[in-house]
Formats: C-alpha cells, sequence, structure tokens
C-alpha cells in the first residue's frame, strides 16, 4: 500500500445533480434542495463513502426564460457556507469547502466566515476560489459589467493575499482566555493588517483567532493561464476539466512545473479533475439511464446551454450540423479553458451542435464516464498510474441515487485494490489531504522582535 500513490476524492454537490436531465428522474428529488435533511443525509453519505471533502457550488445568478424553459435544470439556492456548518452538525471527519467569488465578495467577510467554518466544524473547511464566470452576476451587485477575465484575476491573486493576512493577524497563542488575570487575549500578538494594493486599501484586524488549520484549505476552479498562475502561486488543491487522459497528462505538469516559480513543492498542490459517472450492473443498463437523462433535457435548452459557454448564437446552425468552429472565440470568452476544452473536443472528434449539447448537459465539460463500477475503478487507476491527476472530485450525475452508487459500489472495489482509505486517519482536512499547516508570518517575527511584512 505505502508503495501506491494515494488517492484523493472529493465529492460536488450542486442542486440536484450535473446531469441537466437527472433532476427529472424518479431516483431524484428536486423538490428537497430547500429542506436542510437532504444536506444532512448527503453529509452523511459522504462521510460513509471517505471522501476527503464536500465542494459545494456557489449559484448567484439565475438564468434567462426562453421559450416556456427557464433554467430547466433546479439551481441551488442556499448560501454554501451555511449548508455547510449545517453538515458539520452532523459529520465528525469529512471535510467542507465552500465555493466563493473574489469577484463579488469583501476579503474581511470571507476571512471570517471560513474562519467560523473552521471552528465549528473542528478544522475542516476549505475554501473554493473562484472569480465568478457568469456575466448575469454582475447585476446582482450593482456593477454595470463583469470585470475582464485578466482583471478578475489579478483581483482574486490580491484578494487571496488579504484573507492570509487577516488569517495571521492572530498568532496562533494570541487567545489567553485567563480567567484569573482577566487577560483575554496577549495584545502583542494580535497585529493591524494594513494593505494598500491596486483593489483594496485596508486598515484593520480580524474579529476572529486564527484557523483550525492555520488557513482552511485553498482549492481553486479554472484552467486557464490565469488561473493556472494563481493555483500555482495559491491554491493547494484545483478543480479542473480534462475529458481524455492525455489533456490532463500534460496539463497535470504544466501546472506541477510552476510551482517552483514561487518556492513550491510539487506536492504542495493537488490535482483533482472533475469526474461524473453514470453506473450500472452492465454497460448495456448504464448506457439506458444516460439515454433516459438525455431525453429528459429538451434539445432547445441544451443548444441554449451550449450557446453560452460558447458565446455563439447555434440555434441559428442545424443542430445536426457541425460545431462552427471558426465562430468560436476563446480569448473573449469568461471561461476561457472550458470553452478551448469544447472546441478541441468538437474539432477532433468532428461532432455534430447536438453531440456536442449532450456532452454540456452531462457533464459542463467535464469527464462523462458511463459503464460498470469496475471499469471506473480501472479508469481512475490509469489516470493516477500514469501521471494525470492526484485524484478525483467525483460530479454524481443525480443525487442521492447517484452518490450512493459512488459509494456502495466504486469505493469497495478500489479498497479492496488498496488504492483508498478503509478509514479516515487524522481529524482536519489538512490531514485527509496530507497538507502541512501554514506557519504564522508574525510568529518568528515576534520571537525575533522584527515587524513581519504585510
Amino acid at each position: 500500500m505505502n508503495d501506491i500513490k494515494p488517492l484523493h476524492l472529493a465529492v460536488f454537490l450542486a442542486g440536484p445533480g450535473l446531469h441537466a436531465g437527472g433532476w427529472r428522474h424518479p431516483d431524484t428529488h428536486a423538490d428537497r434542495l430547500l429542506d436542510l435533511s437532504f444536506y444532512h443525509e448527503f453529509a452523511k453519505i459522504s462521510e460513509r463513502g471517505l471522501f476527503d471533502t464536500i465542494m459545494l457550488v456557489e449559484q448567484i445568478a439565475i438564468g434567462e426564460s426562453h421559450g416556456k424553459v427557464v433554467e430547466e435544470r433546479p439551481i441551488p439556492t442556499l448560501d454554501t457556507v451555511t449548508v455547510l456548518a449545517a453538515m458539520a452538525a452532523v459529520t465528525e471527519k469529512i471535510g467542507l469547502t465552500a465555493t466563493l467569488s473574489t469577484t463579488y465578495n469583501d476579503p474581511f467577510h470571507v476571512a471570517l466566515r471560513f474562519a467560523a467554518l473552521d471552528y465549528i466544524s473542528g478544522g475542516r473547511a476549505g475554501w473554493n476560489i473562484v472569480t465568478s464566470q457568469d456575466a448575469r452576476v454582475a447585476l446582482n451587485f450593482s456593477q454595470e459589467a463583469h470585470l475582464d477575465h485578466a482583471l478578475r484575476y489579478r483581483r482574486a491573486g490580491e484578494f487571496v493575499d488579504v484573507v492570509k493576512k487577516f488569517w495571521d493577524s492572530w498568532e496562533d497563542d494570541a487567545l489567553l482566555a485567563e480567567t484569573r488575570t482577566g487577560a483575554f487575549y496577549d495584545i502583542a500578538k494580535v497585529h493591524d493588517v494594513d494593505h494598500a494594493g491596486e483593489f483594496f486599501n485596508i486598515s484593520g484586524k480580524a474579529y476572529t483567532p486564527r484557523p483550525i488549520q492555520g488557513y482552511p484549505v485553498l482549492f481553486q476552479a479554472g484552467s486557464s493561464e490565469s488561473g493556472k498562475q494563481l493555483a500555482a502561486q495559491h491554491a493547494e488543491a484545483i478543480y479542473t476539466a480534462q475529458d481524455n487522459l492525455e489533456e490532463a497528462q500534460v496539463f497535470y505538469e504544466d501546472l506541477k512545473g510552476l510551482l517552483g516559480r514561487y518556492g513550491r513543492r510539487r506536492e504542495q498542490l493537488l490535482i483533482l479533475p472533475g469526474l461524473s459517472p453514470v453506473l450500472g450492473s452492465t454497460e448495456s443498463e448504464a448506457k439506458e439511464l444516460e439515454r433516459q437523462f438525455n431525453e429528459f433535457v429538451h434539445p432547445e435548452y441544451a443548444v441554449k446551454l451550449l450557446s453560452g459557454l460558447l458565446n455563439v448564437d447555434l440555434s441559428t446552425y442545424p443542430i445536426d450540423g457541425p460545431v462552427p468552429i471558426g465562430e468560436i472565440n476563446v480569448a473573449a470568452s469568461h471561461n476561457k479553458s472550458r470553452v478551448q476544452l469544447l472546441k478541441d473536443l468538437a474539432e477532433r472528434e468532428r461532432l455534430t451542435i447536438r453531440q456536442l449539447s449532450k456532452h454540456v448537459v452531462a457533464a459542463s465539460g467535464h469527464y462523462s464516464f458511463v459503464g460498470t463500477p469496475e471499469q471506473l475503478a480501472d479508469l481512475m487507476e490509469a489516470w493516477i498510474d500514469q501521471g494525470a491527476c492526484d485524484g478525483f472530485t467525483i460530479m454524481p450525475s443525480h443525487y442521492l441515487r447517484g452518490l450512493e452508487d459512488f459509494v456502495d459500489h466504486v469505493v469497495p472495489i478500489l479498497q479492496q485494490r488498496g488504492r483508498y482509505r478503509t478509514a479516515y486517519s487524522g481529524s482536519t482536512l489538512r490531514d485527509h489531504l496530507g497538507l502541512e499547516r501554514p506557519a504564522n508570518r508574525w510568529s518568528n517575527a515576534t520571537a525575533s522582535g522584527v515587524a513581519a511584512q504585510t
């Protein structure tokens, strides 16, 4: 077992499941998305599957209406950190990772919300850093337009720097709570955050002591060049999208190779591409389930969804005609990495608009797997052994059945093969991922009487 590379697994929670048609299946209960018991049940099943963490997606925009269909796939409407705090109450070990945007939030509030989640959960919090790709979000935040891609990532880099400064503003031993002397904290070990940058000018300090993990684990979502630089500098795990082994291997080596630029080692960043399985006891059973899901999706919705991703109005083209490759402008996209992936896929496999739209409704550009649990375990082993990833972000097609199928049928196979844990060996998310607890930037400076750089 010690000679085998450990397999890390996150599980994705987005509404009723990843497949756009999955919510209409009889085994899915989309009407429970506002029911606390749904999230409790999801958390308990996930912890039974020994996942490193749950990753809860953030939804801060609603789709436009088109014909009789309005955002056909149900959307999550509950705040990510609030839901994960509720999950913490019914679990003991599993990590709890919330997606929060750096474009439409403030560093002070983000720092304090994640510090609170880390304390509430006993050191299991993670932050999935995104810059938000949906231009419609801007209007919800009194903004006339969505920030340019490069500008969003510059803001994100500074945003994370400021959040870390707030987490470090209390040294680890600053909290005293000495009732005998009346000293609640050591004033010399609680520091101001003085920051003057391109996007933020801050003078203050956190009112919550440093999180249990030092920093909640930093995830990052995105595979563009800007996204990779942000990940190489700050992220400890990256959730990404690759739909074939060869491209995943290239991405893996490219991103790992960037870490040295920031004085980091390869093992300090885990790469966990999205993997969306549709499982059956036989291949034909799995394919039948996929067919049912696809039939639940209105073709015009599928084309609308693909059009929005590619920023090309495909409704004017024959649905069974080729994807108009020449019309796809990756550089002008808000989501460059995903658009490039879809463009490459359509060109490589000469897909029609209908075929590519089915790919999008199934997995939003991530790897879509249809087959048996044994076949899925084979694929996962091949990817990790051939240098394509450090594990996966499992994105079940529908909840809760798709999650249960993975936990009950795939996890035991991985365990029997010695590829996956049979119990949690630690209590924090950093323990699960094998990540070090970051040192506080002030501690050594305080000990030596030198002011820390902020």
